[in-house]
């Protein structure tokens, strides 16, 4: 019995140190104790991982605290759960569907009518590696979720945000953005044959681009914008990805993916950190990987790049034109 003692004792110190870094490597809780009482807050896609859990995080610190999701009933459910922990009745959950335009801009005219103010808006709701798959609108989905709905959403929410300001834009991206190419001539995929992976990580990269011209047509209003790689985390985003594409590699894959990725609720912290840390006041056009300043990829850097997707964005979504409607397919 005894010769087998020394391999489990190894095996169990892999196991437990995996644990624990899968927590705290990239840092653990936010650093920052600030709090925000009387600030309102949106969450979008909060209805469950880091969302959620960001969510919870900032009603926590005393936050008016808008829940905004598709998924009404998981939202009122979870806005119900974060009330009951937190004690604070400021969390509502309101209906915003990124796959629509028209949701987008119904729920930007009530925020406008009904909000006195809004302090921080975070852009965290995705959906990844999903097959192709099209928008209410016609756009492939995930450059039109990840990318243009929350391009939309913050444009419409602007005069709100300048109106509080200091206020803050959060927008998640990924690691993946790195991967990751803005092909102008064939932003929705009808062209070329549809490679899931590759769609994901062109609607990360804009999600950066997107950060960095903001933040520079931004400058000296008050309100920043920051981009954030929140870490790989346990949440529904991958019910796509190969992990879940049989009972056999979700039984086999589950348990390793378990041991590497980290918690909705650590994973959140870097976007609370974000959201409240009084030393990141002024702080725009930047990104974040944890708690952390990084580079990101070159393209991601490139200004022309980045003004040139702003303005096949506000086409698509028909930002300027005198209507608000996108041009017709």
């Amino acid at each position: 019995m005894n010769r087998y003692l020394l391999p489990l004792s190894v095996a169990g110190t892999i196991v437990g140190g995996a644990v624990l870094l899968k927590d705290y490597v990239g840092g653990g809780a936010c650093p920052s104790k600030a709090t925000i009482p009387g600030k309102t807050v949106i969450v979008t896609g909060a209805n469950t991982g880091i969302g959620k859990q960001t969510a919870l995080e900032l009603a926590r610190r005393g936050g008016n605290v808008i829940m905004a999701c598709r998924d009404m009933e998981k939202c009122e459910a979870a806005a119900k759960d974060i009330r009951g922990e937190t004690l604070n009745h400021r969390v509502n959950a309101r209906h915003l569907d990124l796959s629509s335009l028209r949701s987008v801009r119904e729920f930007a005219k009530k925020i406008i009518q009904e909000e006195e103010r809004v302090d921080v808006l975070v852009n965290n709701a995705a959906v990844m590696r999903c097959p192709h798959w099209t928008t209410e609108d016609g756009f492939e989905m995930q450059f039109g979720v990840n990318h243009l709905g929350h391009f939309l959403l913050t444009n419409l929410l602007l005069d709100k945000l300048k109106a509080s300001a200091p206020s803050r834009i959060i927008n998640l991206s990924s690691l993946a953005h790195i991967a990751g190419h803005i092909d102008f001539d064939d932003l929705n995929w009808e062209k070329k044959a549809y490679n899931t992976k590759a769609a994901y990580c062109q609607s990360k990269l804009a999600t950066v681009l997107f950060t960095k011209e903001l933040s520079r047509r931004l400058q000296g209003t008050g309100v920043t914008v920051n981009a954030l790689h929140p870490g790989v985390a346990r949440t529904e985003l991958g019910r796509h990805t190969a992990m879940h594409s049989s009972t056999f590699s979700s039984f086999t894959l589950s348990p390793v993916f378990w041991l590497l990725v980290r918690s909705p609720q650590l994973a959140a912290q870097p976007s609370t950190y974000l959201a409240v840390a009084e030393e990141l006041e002024g702080v725009s056009g930047k990104y974040f990987s944890g708690f952390s300043e990084k580079s990101p990829a070159p393209e991601a850097e490139d200004e022309e790049v980045a003004r040139r997707l702003w303005a096949e964005s506000a086409r698509l979504v028909g930002l300027d034109t005198p209507q608000g409607l996108p041009p017709p397919k």
